[in-house]
């Protein structure tokens, strides 16, 4: 079945959730957004420029103490917050890439996460501004996003637009443009683009939708701590991209569902939970290193989708 399908029957079991599950779940669905929106951030890096970002929880932080800051301190209205939010992860994007892309490879990656610390450190150690090590206590959203369906549904749509945009973004020249730059760098730096500034605006780009999703986690749990910046939370993207599939535009998207569902089942009955998602990508890694969604394109997708044309990568990987 086409895509547009799949598409409209998901957007139509996501309207309907909050009726048919609990408060608790509920919650975890919000996650889900949050979380996946943060993923698809960074596979714009990783699926799509082919580097590995160790520090993208950075941005994701910085996003997150923007918007908590304003609602604490100014009457901006929250849609307001959210763009200083992605207007400041994408600053920071911008200073930190500036160095980034000029390395590429493990180089990148390390450089990407000494980044990511030095922000964990400054808002650490910064409690006049930032709370320090507290955090930043008592973020409410506006009143009619108190109730959890209300911020589930306000959640929904922002995300739905957020991945839209990328979605354009990915399959416009731009896109391509990237997707010449991952396949190979040299190729396309002798056709005369400037292979840096590509992957510097990307860079960019990444970083605002990750201060985005940052800035709707604040609302959300009411508090902050500087441990969203910390390379723990950087590991996580990574992790939902592997398990849903790189080359997949939704395939980070699968993985948060995957993922975010796998903690809140095995937490409630074990401690172990990092032993259990080491396993996982062990596996992943081993039998499925498509992830979840590419197994789905190489076993279902050929069967029912013979007559689509080939993208520039040989193959059905940005069709999902």
């Amino acid at each position: 079945m086409k895509r547009s399908f799949w598409l409209v029957l998901v957007f139509i079991v996501a309207l309907a959730l909050p009726s048919v599950i609990g408060e608790f779940w509920v919650h975890v669905a919000i996650e889900i957004l949050i979380l996946g929106l943060f993923a698809v951030s960074f596979n714009m890096l990783f699926g799509y420029m082919g580097q590995l970002s160790f520090g993208h929880a950075a941005y994701f932080g910085v996003g997150a103490y923007a918007t908590g800051l304003l609602l604490l301190k100014t009457p901006l209205p929250l849609p307001v917050c959210f763009f200083i939010s992605m207007a400041a992860a994408g600053l920071a994007a911008l200073v930190f890439g500036y160095f980034c892309v000029r390395l590429t490879g493990i180089y990148f990656a390390i450089l990407t996460m000494a980044f990511g610390q030095l922000i964990y450190y400054i808002i650490f150690q910064w409690y006049a501004f930032t709370g320090g090590d507290n955090g930043l206590q008592g973020i409410v959203p506006p009143g009619w996003l108190l109730n959890v369906r209300h911020y589930y549904y306000f959640t929904l749509f922002i995300v739905i637009g957020a991945l839209v945009v990328m979605w354009l973004i990915s399959a416009s020249p731009f896109g391509h443009t990237m997707r010449a730059i991952r396949d190979n760098a040299e190729r396309t730096r002798f056709i005369g683009i400037n292979v840096r500034r590509y992957m510097l605006i990307n860079f960019v780009i990444a970083g605002m939708f990750a201060g985005l999703a940052g800035g709707l986690l604040g609302p959300f749990n009411r508090s902050i701590a500087p441990d969203l910046c910390n390379w723990q939370q950087s590991g996580i993207p990574v992790f939902m991209t592997v398990i849903g599939g790189p080359l997949a535009f939704f395939g980070p998207m699968v993985g948060a569902v995957i993922y975010t569902l796998l903690f809140a089942l095995i937490t409630g009955f074990t401690e172990y939970w990092p032993l259990t998602i080491g396993l996982v990508i062990i596996l992943v890694v081993l039998y499925l290193p498509g992830g979840v969604l590419g197994l789905v394109q190489k076993k279902w997708i050929p069967l029912h989708s013979k007559k689509l044309t080939p993208g520039p990568n040989g193959g059905a990987g940005e069709e999902i």
